[in-house]
């Protein structure tokens, strides 16, 4: 389970205190267990800081601290802040990434329930979504809606999210597709055959909705599949 360290900081050499995390990272390189560090200064008592830090489990955390460079961080620390530093330490009992979940519910409502309206209460309506294998490079919802409903038509997918990173207002998902070419896809025939493929897509969001995204498959591989082009 995420485990999560809150240190609790007084200082007046806030910047020297910087000064030392950008040191603990550079000498901990390949060592530390640590995967985020976010640091935060209150906006009402600018001597007051807190930095959060998280881990893998409580026991990586353990090994954090046991590294010499960690110990020696820390007295530095102490020699820079006016009181000594506190630690809270959490484990992570919920962890809601809001943004993750509305990538999740638009491949699961638009693209496997080809329910392609649902995308309108989940996008934007400035939407703009960026695809090379579109008639434009760059469609607004209302276009994108129904260039994608002929592939939807075409080829029945059925997509995975494999993984999904997030930071700030991006969501990064790595996909896979399985379908069947059951209908006209640019002019071409069905042929029957079974489809499958992979791809990435990036999507940005604002208050909770998404205004963006940049997709990438491979075109050429789902043409080669459906026999349209040599191997």
């Amino acid at each position: 389970m995420t485990f999560i360290q809150v240190i609790d900081c007084r200082t007046h050499r806030a910047d020297e205190l910087d000064r030392l995390m950008d040191d603990w990272v550079r000498a901990t390189r390949g060592k530390r267990t640590a995967t985020h560090s976010v640091v935060g200064r209150d906006r009402s008592d600018s001597a007051h800081v807190v930095e959060i830090v998280e881990f893998p489990s409580h026991e990586e955390a353990v090994r954090n601290s046991h590294l010499p460079e960690t110990d020696r961080a820390f007295r530095e620390m102490v020699r820079v802040c006016d009181t000594e530093p506190t630690f809270t330490d959490l484990e992570v009992s919920r962890d809601e990434q809001f943004n993750t979940g509305v990538v999740r519910t638009f491949v699961e409502e638009v693209i496997n329930g080809r329910n392609l309206g649902a995308a309108d209460g989940l996008c934007t309506g400035d939407y703009l979504e960026h695809d090379p294998s579109l008639s434009s490079h760059t469609v607004r919802l209302a276009q994108a809606k129904e260039e994608n409903q002929e592939i939807m038509e075409a080829f029945q997918p059925v997509m995975t999210i494999e993984s999904l990173i997030a930071e700030g207002d991006l969501v990064c998902a790595r996909l896979s597709y399985t379908g069947r070419h059951t209908g006209a896809y640019r002019g071409l025939e069905p042929t029957g055959r079974e489809v499958s493929g992979t791809g990435h897509a990036t999507f940005r969001c604002v208050d909770g909705r998404i205004a963006e995204s940049w997709w990438n498959w491979d075109d050429l591989g789902l043409l080669r599949q459906i026999g349209a082009v040599g191997l």
